[in-house]
């Protein structure tokens, strides 16, 4: 098997869940058939491809790691150590989604629906609701006032006003992505369908009662909410917990791993509704909210176009020259092919469950 190199690679995709990652190589254009060089102390084993002329590293956390802050501040580090010419990267992934119906206007976020983390008036896009100090007089406040992590890539920012603002016109390049993929391992990522779509929201006596949503047209069956995230090692299943942080802190969505990777590479966080973080939280959702998640961050690499080429000299260093990157000359497998364990002709299946 071809050996591949590292000098190669400037984008960084990170996706924490085994679901998630596959979702990430099936929005690959091409596989690149080979392995990274691996010695004492490396500890992850990085899948590679190309989407959109980019060279993309697929980085996810090895079966049975706890998931959070600190491993993906681990897998970061690492990654960051063993790929010198990173230029962005993105966390791409599901998150638990936090709607407010009684906002105005109302944030009636789904299941299904994408997260897009960016700042927000005086709130940052990634706010650390786990990070701070307990005070006798005012209760638990925030390090910094909330604005600890680390800025998301000028570039990946400005990719994601572009896609904000040709969605008022109705453009949405990313639900293409989507289709593309959704028929994949026997149609994992197909939409559960908004019957199964259900919110349960708690009174002022603590008692939880089903929302009557009315069902959206098809053609917005989709919605991408932008505004700021919570980041935190905490597991949510409690519908007042989640209420109570949604409403301290503004933010329309929770994850676990971000607060441990921007701060080590600044990447976009890009989250994908598969819960609404109470006591019916499960993983039916996680297939298809991954897939949209995936898609959305595959048009920020759309929208960005890619560097000059990266050739390595004979100095054995990588080098610019004109032009545009020229992806991965090497052997190519089909976007099928799971990279790093691909056969010739073949295709492997990834058991998420």
């Amino acid at each position: 098997m071809p050996e591949l190199n590292p000098d190669l690679y400037t984008v960084i995709w990170i996706a924490p869940l085994e679901i998630e990652a596959m979702a990430a190589l099936y929005m690959m254009d091409n596989i690149h058939d080979g392995r990274f060089p691996m010695g004492r102390g490396d500890d992850y084993v990085f899948h590679a491809g190309d989407m959109l002329g980019h060279n993309v590293i697929i980085a996810t956390l090895p079966l049975g790691q706890e998931y959070g802050k600190g491993s993906a501040a681990a897998l970061a580090s690492q990654a960051k150590a063993f790929f010198p010419n990173l230029w962005f990267g993105l966390l791409v992934g599901v998150a638990v989604g936090l709607p407010n119906l009684s906002a105005k206007p109302a944030r009636d976020i789904r299941l299904g629906d994408i997260l897009v983390a960016v700042g927000e008036g005086d709130s940052a896009g990634l706010v650390a609701y786990d990070l701070g100090k307990e005070t006798a007089n005012d209760g638990f406040q925030l390090l910094r006032h909330g604005h600890v992590l680390a800025t998301t890539e000028v570039a990946v920012r400005s990719a994601i006003g572009s896609i904000k603002l040709r969605s008022r016109k109705g453009a949405q390049r990313f639900l293409e992505y989507y289709e593309a993929i959704k028929d994949e391992e026997d149609g994992v990522f197909s939409d559960p369908g908004e019957n199964e779509d259900k919110l349960y929201e708690m009174d002022k006596e603590g008692t939880e009662k089903l929302v009557d949503r009315k069902p959206r047209e098809a053609s917005k069956r989709t919605r991408v909410w932008y505004g700021p995230v919570g980041s935190g090692d905490k597991l949510l299943k409690n519908a007042g917990k989640r209420n109570e942080l949604r409403d301290k802190y503004n933010i329309i969505g929770l994850e676990m791993e971000a607060a441990g990777t921007v701060n080590r590479i600044p990447v976009g966080v890009i989250r994908g509704v598969c819960d609404y973080g109470d006591a019916r939280k499960n993983k039916e959702w996680q297939p298809y909210a991954a897939a949209m998640a995936a898609a959305y961050a595959k048009e920020i690499l759309y929208e960005i176009p890619p560097r000059k080429t990266v050739a390595v000299g004979d100095s054995g260093r990588a080098e610019e020259i004109g032009g545009w990157r020229s992806v991965f000359n090497g052997p190519i497998s089909g976007r099928n092919v799971v990279a790093g364990n691909s056969i010739s002709g073949g295709t492997v299946n990834m058991n998420f469950w």
